[in-house]
This record gives C-alpha cells, structure tokens and sequence, in this order.
C-alpha cells in the first residue's frame, strides 16, 4: 500500500469479489492504474465463495473517482456494493452541534436554567442591558453570516449550499480559539435585507463575522453595521486576507532586505479583498500602490462605473500610470495577485525590481506557478497548502474575536487589525524565517494568543475596549 497522496480526497469502496472469477490482486491493480492509492482495506465479510472487503482509496482529484469505479464496475466476478466518500460522510447531519454546559438533573435544575427563577436573570438584563454579556451566551459568541453569494471559488451558489462552509468557520472558531459560532445563511442576497436581519439578530452576539457576500454589496453592508451596531463586525474575505497578507509582507521584506517606504505594490484583483489588502498597506505606510483590474490600471484620470474603483483610483496610483499588468509591473517591488490563475507571466516578473516578492493567491489555480519564478522571486507566497508560504484567512479570525471579545470591543478598527498582523509575523522567529517560510501554520498554537494579546491592546489603546481584562489592568 502506498503513502496518502498529499492533498487528496479519500472514498472507501466496499467491493464484494466472486473467488473462483476474480483475485484480490486485479482489484488494486485497477485501482493503481486508475490513478488511486489503497491506504486500509478491511475484511467485512467471507466464504468460501465470495468475500467482501472495503478497500479505502485517496486520489489527487474527484475525476480519479470516476474513473476507479468505473473500472471496478467492468471487471468480471466484482460488485460495487456502496461507494464512501469519507467527506460526505463528515458532513452527515452538519458538523458542529450545541451541548449543555450544566446538566438538568431533577425539577430544581429545571427552575434556575428555566421558569420560574430565569426570571430573575431576565429582569437584571432588562435593568442593565450590558449584564447581556456576562448573563448569556453573547459574551464568546459570533454569528458567521452568508447570503451565498460568493462561495470560495464557487461563486453564487446561495444560502443552502452555503452552509458547509459557514459550519467549517464555526468549527475553526472553536478549535482554535474556544469562540463559539453559529452559521447563518440568509435566503436574501438585498443589501437591505441583509443588514436588516442581521441587526435583528444581533442582541444574541457579541460580534458578527460576515463570510462570502460579493463585492460591491459587501462594503455597504459591512460599513452600515459597523455604524449601526456596537458589536464588532469584521468581513473576512476583505480584513482577514488583508491582514494575513500585511503579515506575511513584514517577514518577506526582512528577506529580502527592503524596507515599507518607498515600495512600489501593484494590486491585481480590485475586489472585496483587494481593496482591503491596499487600505491596510496604506495604515502601514505604503505611499505607491498601483491597482489593475479587467480594464487596466485604475487612475484619477479615468471614470469608472463602479464607485469602489472609483475611491480606489482616486487614493492610489500617485504617479497615475495607465497600461497593462504587464505595464504597471515595471519596477515594482511587489506584485500581490487577488485575481485569476495564470495572469501573471514570467516576463511580468523580470520587469520587476530586484528581488521580488510575488503573492499570487488565486484559488484554486495562482497567477502564476511559484516553480515558474522561482529563480527569479525573492519570496513566493500563494493561496494553497501544497506550497510554502500559504496565505490563509484561517490564521486571523480566531485570534482576532478572541480578543474583541475578551475587551468587549465595539469594533475592529485599523490599529487592531495592524496588531494582529504584527502577531502574526512575530510567530516566525528570526532563526526560523527564509524565503520558504514567512508565515506560520494554521496549526501553530502561539498565533492565536498572540493576535488576541496585541489586539486587545490595540482597543485599550484606542479607546474601543469596553472591558479591560485583569492582566492589564
């Protein structure tokens, strides 16, 4: 048997072979030809006759599956009985689920968690509306909402299809930074409707994290709930990337040797995240951000339909240079890909100043193959596991709600996302820190703690800490 294929997806076929017209041997060698990897197989039941088995299988791409049983389903004395695919089998029934944090034992329990003595507790609340966060479940609880319409690489797939994803970020919450969540996806994709209901029901959380909701509606609803709510709301597509991103820069620049000031970034992708990454870039004091989108570089000299391009093009490109990607590349020290694989040529590369640092982080398929630059790029960092260097919004949420929880944060304001970037780029320690690695795994267990401590500082400093918690009192 063969090692897992990294990255791959895993079925678990059970197989019931006739003795005296088939062998075992022929199964995995059809398996191996179709391009699969048997890792367990396991006897369920045998005779003299017959036997069956389920044979588990992991394969680089879901084609492989297709093409695996359809080769078992041709083979003489062999019956495809079921067909696993261990993902589905994860999501049976959603993957998270809610649990008691104190038992109901007997009729007294009854009466303090419910009717009558609830009461009591209610009307405390009710006298002194900040007692919510200490009395119920909006101290260290975040609603993760969706209207479905800009899921990962799948686009508009809407509220149902929507919801796996919005369990996975509650599931990330908990494990990493014991913040509970709830995943809601709302069947409206009106921005008015949108920030309606999650006004409604927001007396429930103590922040609200907006997931998969398409640009442009994304900035106005986001920007009318942090005016009108005072729990803070943070749209991951646009802050978390950008404040992975801003991050992941600290270290590369340590790299190669070049300091904030005076660098040339060119943004590819003026989105949702795109104009996140710029704004935090210019917090951080970065003065030369050219942006290009579908119609070229955005500049003042231009109009544009879109407002957000509009803003955009009137706060970036100083020098107000107009072309091509291709154009705008000449010199820069930066490229910072928010697009669609393979716009990014390697002859777009040499144009680039000495040394340069490449963030191509479209999913699935990045703007350029790090393999394609990497004599040439000081850093390389993409979207994906399978290369070093993954930009990923995973390394942010949890830390950052961890800490605007614990302070009762009104909101998410540009100093604490500085400072979660900051944490972030201090997890790498000068020893640690090279080309191949300026970012720290989803799974280092400092990251958290060290976002949620600096951010916490962050509101103190910044006046937008309701709670200061005792170690920095």
């Amino acid at each position: 048997m063969n090692t897992p294929k990294l990255g791959g997806k895993s079925v678990i076929a059970r197989i019931e072979m006739n003795i005296g017209e088939a062998s075992f041997g022929q199964v995995t060698a059809a398996i191996f030809e179709a391009g699969g990897d048997i890792v367990a197989i396991d006897v369920i039941q045998t005779s003299s006759q017959m036997t069956i088995r389920d044979v588990t299988i992991t394969v680089i791409d879901t084609v492989d599956i297709d093409i695996i049983t359809e080769r078992i389903r041709s083979m003489p004395g062999i019956r495809l009985l079921h067909l696993s695919d261990r993902t589905f089998l994860l999501h049976l029934g959603g993957k998270i689920e809610t649990k008691l944090k104190a038992p109901i034992q007997n009729r007294d329990d009854l009466s303090r968690v419910y009717t009558p003595d609830v009461a009591r507790v209610c009307m405390a609340i009710h006298e002194e509306p900040r007692k919510a966060f200490t009395l119920t479940v909006k101290r260290n609880t975040v609603a993760v909402i969706s209207d479905g319409s800009a899921v990962l690489g799948l686009g508009n797939i809407g509220p149902y299809a929507a919801m796996p994803v919005m369990e996975g970020k509650s599931m990330l919450f908990k494990q990493l930074a014991d913040v509970d969540s709830f995943p809601i996806c709302l069947d409206t994709q009106d921005t008015e409707g949108i920030i309606t209901a999650i006004k409604a029901i927001a007396p429930a959380f103590g922040g609200i994290n907006l997931e998969d909701i398409s640009s442009p509606r994304c900035f106005e609803i986001e920007q009318r709930l942090r005016e009108e709510l005072d729990i803070p709301v943070f749209h991951d597509d646009q802050h978390g990337t950008a404040v992975v991103l801003y991050a992941a820069l600290i270290n590369a620049l340590k790299v190669v040797g070049k300091s904030i000031e005076g660098l040339k970034v060119v943004v590819c992708g003026i989105g949702a995240a795109g104009v996140a990454c710029s704004k935090i870039l210019m917090s951080a004091g970065v003065k030369n951000i050219i942006g290009v989108d579908r119609c070229g570089a955005l500049t003042a000299d231009e109009t544009y339909d879109n407002e957000i391009w509009q803003w955009y093009a009137g706060h970036t490109n100083p020098e107000r240079r107009s072309g091509t990607l291709g154009d705008v590349l000449q010199g820069a020290d930066v490229f910072i890909g928010l697009s669609a694989g393979g716009l990014l040529k390697r002859e777009d590369v040499l144009r680039m100043a000495d040394r340069p640092i490449v963030f191509a982080m479209a999913n699935p398929t990045p703007e350029i193959l790090p393999e394609e630059v990497e004599d040439i790029a000081g850093v390389i960092a993409t979207g994906r596991s399978d290369y070093p260097n993954q930009i990923n919004n995973v390394l942010c949420f949890p830390g950052i709600f961890r800490g605007a929880l614990d302070c009762r944060a009104t909101t998410i304001n540009e100093e604490m996302k500085l400072a979660a970037s900051e944490a972030i780029a201090s997890a790498v320690s000068d020893k640690e820190r090279s080309k191949h690695y300026i970012i720290p795994s989803v799974f280092n267990q400092h990251v958290v703690s060290g976002i949620r401590d600096l951010v916490i500082q962050a509101a103190i400093r910044t006046g937008v800490a309701r709670r200061i918690p005792r170690e920095y009192r």
